[in-house]
């Protein structure tokens, strides 16, 4: 295992989620649907020319559930973009992050998995943190909230169609999947409300999807030579990079509360990210 080079490539992954974080809030004046539409059209390049190049067949096997995951990828997407117009960027990826908690609801419900006491504990650990940061925190836009949390929801859900999905088909062929049936809704929904980019901002949209292959790409790698408890822990810097891109780029205040409702969340879920690689 080669730890210190899987640390540098999670460093570098959530670095670039972070950038692609940046972009998402500083392109919030542009319709959510119409930043999809980049973010997944600038990925494709990198997705077709992967699987071209190693000859792997674009159109997969389990075809209903490939197509399922990209639905719900694409919902949740585009309410995580949506919700930036309403809460500082780091909250709504801190709030993002409850993925996990409803992942394991959906995997008991609809997989018949269990989860160990020990995990609602930290899932309740996260749940108190969410509710410093609603209940003491008088100044986050309600419907922002609603925005991620169901944004949260169908991320949740993605892991439960993904792990259907298993090793029947190569991870690129997923988010190929995933990708192109973004381009398409995101593109379709949005020539109802298109806004013309104009200079720098056209290479800020197209660098959302570079950003976000890369970060993908890189945490993969991480994992790959790398024990999951060593590295699943540091892809959680993600949220502290981006609250410290938003204090700092875009003046966004975070109250004490804030921060310790967000600390509350990515604790809990670090916790149970290093148990779940331990069993």
């Amino acid at each position: 295992m080669d730890v210190r080079n899987a640390i540098k490539y999670m460093l570098i992954s959530t670095l670039a989620f972070t950038c692609m974080n940046a972009i998402v809030k500083y392109l919030t004046h542009y319709d959510a649907f119409q930043i999809v539409f980049f973010r997944s059209l600038s990925s494709l390049f990198f997705t077709f020319g992967f699987l071209w190049k190693h000859k792997i067949p674009i159109f997969g096997n389990k075809r209903k559930l490939l197509v399922l995951r990209g639905i719900v990828g694409v919902t949740s997407m585009a309410l995580f973009f949506m919700s930036t117009k309403y809460l500082p960027i780091g909250t709504a990826v801190s709030l993002r992050y409850m993925a996990p908690i409803f992942a394991a609801v959906f995997a008991v419900l609809l997989l018949k998995e269990k989860v160990k006491a020990i995990q609602w504990l930290f899932f309740l650990g996260a749940f108190i943190g969410v509710v410093i940061l609603k209940g003491f925190d008088a100044t986050l836009d309600p419907y922002g909230l609603l925005l991620i949390f169901i944004s949260a929801l169908f991320s949740g859900l993605v892991y439960v169609v993904i792990s259907k999905i298993g090793k029947a088909d190569h991870p690129v062929v997923v988010v190929n999947y995933f990708m192109v049936i973004s381009t398409i809704i995101g593109g379709t929904v949005a020539l109802f409300n298109w806004t013309n980019p104009v200079g720098i901002e056209w290479l800020m949209l197209f660098a959302l999807g570079v950003f976000g292959y890369f970060g993908q790409v890189y945490m993969t790698k991480a994992f790959q030579i790398a024990a999951t408890n060593q590295v699943a822990p540091l892809k959680y810097l993600e949220v502290i990079f981006t609250v410290m891109f938003g204090a700092f780029i875009f003046g966004e205040v975070y109250t004490i509360w804030s921060l310790l409702g967000i600390t509350m969340i990515i604790v809990a879920l670090a916790l149970n990210a290093l148990y779940k690689s331990k069993k």
